[in-house]
């Protein structure tokens, strides 16, 4: 039976059971993590920001050496897998991208549509605990090492959920990579964005070789609506502590608040945060009902 929540779109044959099967044994993909992937929020029935994401997507690819079809036949997929979702329920959209069967041949590519997971929601309002884990390089190490593939948004994502889930474990709910020089880098499926004064700042992805973060990207490029400049830095863990208040930024989650940090309690200004999301435009999940 297929899975009603959630919408499957095959690139040369459209929406499918979303339970169909599609993807051969010995596709890459697979077999070695081989290919790329974008993840965009679906609002009011659109993909938000598809246009950046479909850049990025190709960024990814030339990184990877991996032909991509044009640019319309993309679109063209994306619009029959949200057409199929329905309108009025937030959506998290995937593009996957894969190098296709070992023996050659096509690239695998397909769409789909899911439900955001709750917790994503509440992160949202309730902000994340936050652990620092070593990524054990130096901050400046990736952009002159192109075979680490810095800033490639790859279907290698085995580091990138043990990260969590040894967070998860230790009793916290994500993790802030760190460089072997000091330097606060990014989260596992997120960017980071922080407040000091009046300017919002991000981790520079050129200096850094981290993936360009497209939320944070349009947060900073519209700050001056919520009164604020921005700029890139370099931020050090003790730095952060200090801060006006400190956000994981993602495409599906939106700006999660960093309540803690290694256990130690962030700066939070509810009404920073609110600007923030606003501006943002993802939407709160109610508030828990009172007991009693």
């Amino acid at each position: 039976m297929s899975d009603p929540t959630r919408v499957l779109a095959v690139l040369g044959r459209g929406v499918v059971p979303a339970d169909t099967p599609f993807l051969r044994g010995d596709d890459l993909g697979i077999l070695r993590g081989d290919g790329i992937f974008e993840a965009i929020h679906v609002r009011d029935g659109r993909p938000w920001m598809l246009e950046e994401h479909l850049n990025r997507l190709a960024g990814s690819a030339a990184r990877m050496d991996l032909a991509l079809p044009p640019r319309p036949a993309l679109v063209d997929l994306v619009e029959q897998a949200v057409a199929a979702w329905p309108a009025h329920v937030e959506g998290a959209l995937r593009i996957v991208c894969t190098r296709g069967p070992e023996g050659g041949g096509e690239p695998t590519i397909f769409a789909s549509v899911s439900a955001i997971p709750p917790e994503s929601v509440r992160a949202r309002r309730d902000g994340v605990r936050v652990l620092t884990a070593t990524i054990g390089l130096p901050a400046r190490l990736r952009p002159e090492t192109p075979w680490l593939l810095g800033g490639a948004k790859t279907l290698s994502y085995a580091t990138n959920m043990a990260s969590v889930r040894w967070a998860k474990a230790s009793g916290a709910d994500d993790v802030l990579w760190i460089s072997s020089d000091g330097y606060a880098l990014e989260a596992p499926t997120s960017s980071l964005v922080w407040c000091r004064g009046s300017t919002l700042y991000t981790v520079p992805a050129k200096e850094t070789g981290i993936l360009a973060g497209t939320t944070a990207a349009y947060l900073l490029a519209h700050a001056g609506d919520i009164g604020l400049t921005a700029d890139e830095a370099l931020v050090t863990p003790d730095e952060l502590r200090s801060v006006d208040g400190a956000w994981f930024t993602s495409s599906v989650r939106g700006p999660a608040p960093i309540r803690t940090l290694d256990g130690i309690p962030l700066p939070y200004d509810p009404d920073l945060a609110a600007r923030v999301r606003t501006v943002l435009g993802f939407p709160l999940p109610p508030e828990p009902a009172a007991e009693g």
